[in-house]
């Protein structure tokens, strides 16, 4: 590959983006000046003359007051400059989120002016103390006259544990939630289901936490996306998980009203019953049963409590309902609409707003419901002893045409999308389709977007799984039209992105897990612990010099498991079911024979090394006895929390998730199986000895 020419490299660079990286082989590969410009216009730059285009970059600080935004870390002093004429006067203060202003020190650490635009521009420097409150407060600069003021984050030195947690190792289980379904649900796991597993999970089995998949907002009506990693909208939660007969209203409705939902629910439980999720047939039903709900007169004090929360969540939600009437007019993808109607803050708009006000308003009831029922769902949670509760999962990123993308605006960079270069387990790399923040739109609005939709995750919840948390780091940037492997990183300020996280963790009283799995830089894993966010440890994946990493070596600082979602069951895992279906798809980049036989080989030295403890028989009595052993090998290390899959607890051996295919494989529309294939409910999965015999080898409270 020919290097791009040193201006371009030097802008890339100037602009925060790799031009190379180091490939999952350990070969260094150089990123194609093709790609490197497509990304850079992406992030706004043109680099038809990278020389010009490097100096403006150059200049840009220069031009302005202050920084568009600073972050400081909470005991820790830093230091600020200031813009202004060369020779004029500087002061500067904070104005505290709460209240209250502090004056800043001048520091005297002389910086040469700089000639920007035919005018010499002088710096001063000043020092934020390390005792200024958490919050999101305003720096305040005052030169002859001139006040300018700009964003000032001031965020906790470390995530902590739920006071509940106190100083105990704890297990928790995960569930894929549509998957989960009970006698009661439609079809479709939902937040009742939830309710109830977690209530099971803590009072039955002592666990501290269920996590779940992203309950991200969906696609108002079919086809509805199976990915719950490819949401319309990060900050908005899906009906479809929405209990009907959970909704207070349900007890008004006239007796014919309320035999027709009764029959909705019936024939989408049957159809239901055999196998595969059918979200579309859930939600069609579930979204009619919904209005008629929605029409019942709720009382003064439910009416008050939804005027507050439409009140709390303001323009957001609005334009997030608003989206959500419109994408059932115009199609899913508002990319598609008419030009007039693809910014929110459009005259065409607003008039539709006015004209479907009603439709707006239940799209907004909805939102207020879920925040009902998953307030409910994690009450009962905790109440039951659990130290953690519920902990939800937060995608990597947004549909390029949902909600999120269409109300944020240029706060999502355009013409690429986020993906992963080549690993071991996708060996042509991944293309997730998703628009990646762009790191200049997140600094110059405070990380405003980024802060709210932390906030509303965490808002029922003791703890957030962060998916790809590297992507706070950096992300892989596949420009339109290139192959997922034609990609380049661009790095992103991850003090501010992890202070705003760990900020908002602090506010909810609640623990946060980074998916730290694949190619990441040691360093990044440091500076999460560091910050007190627990990595991710998974038993196959945790190896030095060639053979299983020693249990005490594993890190403390995580949540370890033996399996996660992209990889088979632990029962199908053993049988190589992820190598058999890879081939099947045409993933694979050796015969399948050799992948089969390495694969062995690898799970072959931990079984000895489970063995070598004294976890396992050398001639086991079956799978159960492996996969039991495998769970007792996780008590062996430091981590401060372990999981189980809810799939291990019964035996299931189907794939929810291949990696780096859509349709190929039904990917998220598997229902919970036991060790037969066949489809279990969750009063199955409360009856389940297995279940229970798992439970039993974890950390209890």
């Amino acid at each position: 590959m020919t290097l791009p020419y040193q201006p371009l490299i030097d802008l890339a660079h100037a602009h925060h983006v790799s031009t190379s990286f180091t490939d999952w082989k350990g070969v260094t590969q150089a990123v194609s000046a093709e790609t490197l410009s497509a990304v850079l216009v992406a992030l706004g730059v043109d680099p038809a003359d990278p020389a010009a285009a490097l100096q403006d970059a150059w200049d840009a600080p220069w031009r302005s007051t202050l920084p568009a935004c600073t972050t400081a870390v909470r005991g820790t002093a830093r230091l600020v400059w200031m813009h202004v004429p060369d020779g004029a006067p500087a002061a500067l203060a904070v104005e505290l989120e709460l209240g209250g202003r502090r004056e800043l020190e001048q520091v005297d650490q002389w910086v040469p002016p700089r000639e920007v635009d035919g005018a010499l521009v002088g710096e001063a420097t000043f020092r934020i103390p390390g005792d200024l409150p958490l919050g999101y407060h305003r720096l305040v600069a005052t030169s002859e006259g001139v006040i300018a003021e700009a964003p000032l984050l001031v965020t906790p030195a470390q995530v902590r544990m739920p006071d509940r947690m106190g100083d105990r190792r704890g297990w928790g289980l995960s569930a894929q939630l549509y998957s989960v379904r009970s006698a009661g649900s439609w079809g479709v796991g939902d937040l009742t289901d939830l309710t109830d597993l977690g209530v099971w999970a803590g009072a039955d089995l002592g666990a501290d936490y269920v996590l779940v998949n992203p309950l991200h907002a969906a696609e108002p009506l079919p086809h509805l996306e199976p990915s719950p990693y490819l949401p319309s909208s990060r900050r908005f939660f899906n009906p479809l998980y929405l209990r009907v007969e959970a909704v207070p209203e349900f007890a008004a409705l006239p007796s014919r009203a309320r035999a027709r939902i009764t029959v909705l629910g019936r024939r989408v439980r049957e159809r239901a019953a055999g196998d595969g999720i059918d979200r579309d047939a859930a939600w069609t039903a579930k979204r009619e049963a919904l209005r008629s709900l929605f029409a019942v007169p709720r009382s003064a004090g439910r009416e008050l409590d939804l005027a507050g929360f439409r009140r709390r969540e303001g323009a957001a939600l609005t334009d997030f309902a608003t989206w959500s009437v419109l994408a059932e007019v115009h199609g899913n993808d508002a990319r598609t609409w008419p030009a007039e109607l693809r910014t929110p803050t459009s005259p065409a708009v607003a008039s539709f707003a006015e004209a479907h006000a009603d439709d707006v308003a239940f799209a907004c009831w909805l939102q207020w419901l879920l925040d009902e029922q998953l307030a409910h769902a994690q009450d009962k949670a905790v109440a039951t002893g659990m130290g953690i509760g519920v902990m939800h999962d937060l995608a990597v990123g947004v549909h390029p045409g949902g909600a999120d993308a269409w109300r944020l605006g240029d706060a999502y960079a355009r013409g690429v999308s986020v993906g992963a270069p080549p690993d071991p387990f996708n060996q042509l790399g991944q293309n997730w389709l998703q628009p990646p923040w762009r790191p200049d739109a997140l600094e110059a609005s405070a990380y405003a977007p980024f802060r709210d939709m932390i906030r509303a995750v965490l808002r029922h919840a003791g703890g957030v799984r962060v998916d790809h948390i590297i992507g706070l780091f950096r992300l892989w940037w596949v420009p339109a039209g290139q192959e997922a492997d034609q990609g380049a990183y661009v790095y992103y300020d991850h003090e501010a992105l992890i202070g705003v996280l760990a900020l908002e963790a602090a506010r909810a009283h609640a623990v946060v897990v980074g998916e730290d799995l694949g190619v990441v830089d040691p360093a990044a894993r440091d500076f999460f612990a560091s910050r007190g966010i627990l990595g991710t440890s998974i038993l196959w994946f945790e190896t030095a010099d060639s053979g299983p990493l020693p249990a005490e070596r594993w890190r403390e600082a995580c949540l370890a498991s033996v399996t996660t979602h992209d990889l088979p069951p632990t029962a199908g895992y053993l049988e190589g079911a992820h190598v058999r279906l890879r081939a099947t798809l045409g993933l694979l980049t050796r015969p399948v024979e050799e992948e089969l036989a390495a694969d062995r080989a690898e799970q072959r030295v931990w079984l000895d090394e489970v063995r070598r403890r004294g976890l396992l028989a050398p001639a086991p009595g079956g799978e159960e006895e492996t996969v039991l052993a495998l769970h007792r090998y996780l008590n062996l290390t430091p981590a401060r929390l372990v999981g189980a899959a809810l799939v291990d607890l019964v035996g299931d051996r189907r794939t929810q998730n291949q990696p780096g295919t859509v349709d190929e494989y039904p990917n998220w529309r598997v229902p919970l199986s036991g060790p037969d294939g066949q489809p279990l409910s969750l009063e199955d999965v409360f009856a389940s000895g297995r279940a229970e015999r798992l439970a039993a080898v974890l950390p209890h409270r």
